[in-house]
């Protein structure tokens, strides 16, 4: 990806004082060439947003597919977290949890589309390991209001599980789901985990209660250097005809 156009990028900085969590956060939004206060666009709200910026080379994609694959143009959003909290934050068992949720759902997209040509029907939450389990847990605390949903390797522990299974419908959830094959035995904080065996569980529960899932395995590890190949196709599936 050494096209130049690529790599011209508007990328801003924004700082919000969240009541739920009694702190400041602090967003990066990339805005798509050529963004236009006259027109509206979808947004992508992504987990560890440093990271899917850094890593994950979010925008460039974003510019690839905008410039030369036909993708509408798209607004990033990438909330950053600080890594000694982020388990606090994301896990359905985490002790900042609901502080968390209800400060993005509440504080920060509401702050975006009020600022931004966002537009608010046209939401995907993408999150890796336990962001993409927090962003499925967004969509479920919030119906309807986050329909879809990128997932890299979610980290789909058996409380994500049992919440999930006590929803009866989601024929209006629309997932995206890559796992690498070679993350069966993934140490993480709090124990070893086979995230092939979580993904495939939780995507049964997903399709058992009528949602829409693409699911992929692959041969990869649980790193960035493997979701950042598949972060173009996740973005096509959802930003391009």
């Amino acid at each position: 990806m050494t096209d130049s156009r690529y790599l011209k990028r508007t990328i801003v900085k924004e700082v919000i004082a969240s009541t739920f969590l009694n702190e400041e956060r602090t967003l990066r939004i990339y805005l798509p060439p050529g963004y236009n206060e006259v027109l509206s666009y979808p947004v992508v709200y992504c987990q560890d947003g440093e990271e899917f910026f850094n890593f994950g080379r979010i925008a460039t994609y974003a510019n690839q597919l905008i410039l030369d694959e036909g993708a509408e143009p798209f607004i990033i959003v990438g909330i950053e977290v600080d890594v000694k909290k982020r388990t606090a934050e994301y896990a359905p068992f985490g002790n900042l949890h609901e502080a968390y949720t209800r400060c993005v759902a509440e504080e920060i997209i509401p702050f975006v589309e009020q600022k931004y040509r966002a537009r608010s029907d046209e939401r995907i939450l993408a999150g890796d390991s336990l962001g993409g389990s927090l962003s499925l847990h967004l969509s479920l605390l919030y119906p309807g209001e986050f329909p879809r949903i990128i997932s890299l390797s979610g980290a789909f522990y058996e409380e994500s599980q049992e919440i999930l299974a006590r929803t009866a419908n989601l024929d209006w959830l629309n997932v995206y789901m890559i796992v690498g094959l070679q993350e069966n035995e993934y140490e993480t904080d709090h124990g070893i985990f086979d995230f092939v065996d979580l993904n495939r569980r939780t995507r049964d529960l997903l399709l058992e209660r009528g949602a829409t899932v693409r699911y992929s395995e692959k041969e990869g590890k649980h790193l960035w250097g493997f979701w950042q190949k598949e972060l173009l196709d996740a973005l096509k599936y959802f930003l391009t005809v």
